[in-house]
């Protein structure tokens, strides 16, 4: 039986609750967004896809020893921002600062380690950032987006420590998809 899965870091109370209030205010904007539940909002380290029961299992025993060699990471908020453009907007993100160079060669490390398992290598350089939503095909913003980016251009918070790499199991339902922990491990390492 096929987990659709990913690798993650729950976010600090700190950071959700800024996250919950910029959330909330952005959904009273009659942008065409499916936006994200607040309670799914995570920061993705390695998305895995769907991996077979049996490989889960050793895909942990490599999790865990990269874990071992890399301490926690601070992060905080930092603005907001768009993939895509204002024209045509495709996500709405909160950006992150802190020890995002660190936790590059983390995520590096992790796919490396990974990649025997099948799972596909993420190109691109290490952006992390927290989707509020994303706009459907064709979507109308109109004044409101600006709005919203310039509003929340200069967002951010206090720096949080993360700690924990979290294994979560992602089942999709009608009302969107549902995270389940499988397992997590202590940043303990020194690097």
């Amino acid at each position: 039986m096929a987990i659709r899965s990913f690798l993650a870091f729950e976010l600090p109370v700190d950071i959700k609750r800024i996250i919950m209030a910029v959330s909330e205010n952005v959904r009273q904007l009659p942008l065409d967004v499916r936006w994200v539940n607040v309670t799914n909002i995570h920061l993705t380290i390695v998305f895995m896809g769907n991996m077979q029961e049996e490989q889960i299992k050793p895909i942990q025993d490599v999790v865990k020893d990269v874990c071992q060699e890399y301490g926690p990471f601070s992060i905080g908020i930092k603005g907001i921002g768009l993939f895509g453009n204002r024209r045509n907007p495709r996500v709405l993100w909160i950006g992150l600062d802190g020890a995002i160079d660190r936790m590059g060669y983390f995520r590096d490390d992790l796919q490396e380690k990974l990649k025997r398992f099948g799972i596909k290598e993420e190109k691109r350089r290490f952006k992390p950032h927290l989707t509020l939503g994303r706009f459907r095909k064709g979507a109308r913003t109109g004044t409101h987006l600006n709005d919203l980016l310039s509003k929340y251009h200069d967002l951010t918070s206090l720096e949080c420590t993360i700690k924990e790499l979290v294994l979560f199991k992602s089942d999709l339902n009608p009302g969107g998809a549902v995270y389940s922990k499988l397992n997590g491990w202590p940043l303990t390492g020194r690097r």
